[in-house]
């Protein structure tokens, strides 16, 4: 990585950590509740209801927590949030919307929690952060015991990017400052990066060696994503876009299971010797001072760390318990061996730095370490935007993600190597607003046009989309230095048709490796979006109710 660059990172990480939280508080924890049986509460009173924010990783725990809602006669209501909102949300201390929340990583619980609101906080599974590589790039890299050209020792994070930087493997991840699995991830690239040591410091993430060897491996990152889940699917809907992954060891066999069932190559499961990270997914209650909420609370902790539940989430590839499990009592068919998963390995993970090192942590990756992001807004300023109050919160969402301290609450800032490219339309494309780097007066002036611009014309979305492939066109010999995307939003029909986006984008070169992120809001055609966003293995988010949340979390996926 270029020294200078590296400097830039550490004085904008002095300059805008004011901004962040100065102060975080670990959760108070408790004894493990003594587990009760899987029966109804004795004290359970119909009507009472309980708010969780989750992550979608757990989504497979949903069923069992509403089997028990219903037979206490509760009502649990799940949010399926990201990680930086579950750490966001905590911040307002007694004044946040949940109850409880179930984090990927007790990290983000610390992170967040400020004010010291949350206690009772409990693992209710493990799952370590592993990288899923396919299992002929395995064997022929010589990861896999016994292969050929078996290495004889365990796989590190420099053997990861050694392959990458030579060409020999490609890989995605999650943004490390958008979802758990990419920070764990992350934080295991700077252990190793850093030597190892007992725990990761502010001195180590100070040393330019450190920052250009975890630089030049995240420079080698395919494609990065804004959650675990949507990582997944891309690989299981286009195997043949990536060569590996890194995710949950849960994710992997399930991603396994639909690969195979599609008679794909699965992929092989490899722990970095030197750099381990392991989601211990904390149940943990927010203390407002409801009594009667925190037995709710308690008594559904308790129900899910009962032996008859920690069985069924040990059946759904979740490891509990200690993490190595004991071979003889896990289905061999889930915790496949031929998948290189080890359920009798010792696991030996990082040790989690203090929250201040996190912060730093991430906020050097979002100015300084990562690839850098290129990204191109095709926005629409159809006069529909002007009767739904859709064109004001379009410009309130620009300005939080083109506004550096506003964009730096949500780990969105622009680092100095980043492309901002804006096109408007509504009859017709605008030409390209561009700004490279992070300059605040050059991004307050391409923010002030946007401001002054009024709503007007028509919606002729498909050839809007297709002309930022010709905005592409300067970054065509240097795209591989990028996270490339482009995210639409709309509010209406389209004028024109889909052969109207074929034919243009058709023209360039890059049409097909550019994921479209598609933004709706208003009245916009949900089928139409999701078949743009389907051309390249995109995805949709719907902003009816919230568009500048759809907009942060289109963002976050680059």
């Amino acid at each position: 990585m270029n020294k200078g660059f590296w400097i830039m990172g550490r004085l904008l990480v002095l300059a805008i950590s004011s901004l962040l939280v100065t102060g975080c508080g670990r959760s108070n924890s408790t004894p493990r509740p003594q587990v009760g049986g899987a029966g109804p509460s004795p004290s359970s009173a119909p009507g009472r209801t309980l708010v969780i924010w989750s992550g979608s990783e757990n989504r497979p725990l949903e069923p069992i927590i509403q089997e028990r809602a219903r037979l206490n006669n509760e009502t649990i209501s799940i949010k399926w949030v990201g990680t930086v909102d579950i750490s966001r949300e905590l911040q307002r201390g007694k004044l946040c919307e949940p109850d409880a929340v179930l984090a990927a990583s007790s990290t983000w619980i610390a992170v967040g929690d400020t004010s010291k609101v949350t206690k009772h906080a409990t693992s209710v599974y493990r799952s370590p952060v592993v990288l899923g590589i396919k299992h002929s790039v395995a064997q022929r890299l010589g990861w896999i015991p016994g292969s050929p050209n078996d290495i004889k020792r365990d796989v590190t994070v420099r053997d990861i990017q050694a392959a990458a930087q030579a060409g020999q493997m490609s890989f995605a991840m999650t943004s490390a400052t958008q979802s758990n699995s990419g920070a764990s991830a992350y934080l295991g690239f700077l252990y190793a990066f850093a030597g190892s040591p007992e725990v990761l410091t502010h001195e180590h993430l100070a040393d330019p060696k450190v920052g250009e060897q975890v630089s030049a491996l995240l420079g080698t990152v395919r494609r990065s994503a804004g959650s675990s889940g949507f990582l997944a699917d891309m690989i299981v809907e286009n195997p043949n876009y990536a060569d590996a992954m890194f995710n949950y060891e849960a994710t992997i066999i399930e991603t396994n299971e639909k690969l195979l069932a599609q008679n794909a190559e699965p992929l092989y499961v490899v722990y970095p010797s030197d750099g381990l990270s392991i989601a211990d997914s904390p149940l943990a209650y927010v203390d407002k001072g409801d009594a009667d909420k925190e037995a709710m609370f308690k008594d559904l902790q308790a129900y899910l760390l009962s032996a008859e539940v920690q069985a069924k989430l040990l059946a759904k590839g979740r490891r509990t318990g200690i993490t190595a499990l004991d071979p003889a009592k896990v289905d061999r068919a889930k915790f496949n061996p031929d998948w290189g998963i080890d359920v009798a390995r010792v696991l030996s993970p990082i040790t989690v730095p203090q929250e201040a090192v996190v912060r730093e942590a991430l906020l050097l990756y979002q100015t300084a370490f990562r690839k850098p992001s290129l990204t191109i807004f095709v926005l629409d300023y159809s006069g529909s935007m002007a009767l739904n109050g859709g064109e004001q919160q379009l410009k309130d969402a620009m300005k939080i993600l083109l506004d550096p301290d506003l964009a730096a609450q949500y780990l969105l800032q622009p680092s100095p190597r980043d492309v901002t490219i804006v096109i408007p339309f509504s009859s017709a494309p605008d030409a390209p607003l561009v700004v490279t780097g992070n300059d605040k007066r050059e991004l307050n002036t391409l923010l002030n046009k946007l401001q002054s611009k009024q709503a007007g014309g028509g919606t002729r979305l498909f050839t809007s989309a297709a002309s930022a492939f010709a905005a592409l066109g300067p970054y065509v010999e240097d795209a591989g230095k990028y996270q490339v995307s482009i995210i639409v939003m709309t509010d209406g029909q389209p004028d024109d048709k889909r052969a109207d986006f074929l034919e243009r984008s058709e023209q360039y070169t890059l049409s097909r490796d550019v994921p479209i992120y598609s933004v709706l809001f208003g009245a916009a055609s949900k089928t139409e979006m999701e078949w743009l966003s389907g051309q390249t293995f995109g995805k949709v988010f719907d902003g009816s109710k919230d568009l500048v949340k759809a907009m942060r979390e289109a963002k976050g996926f680059n």
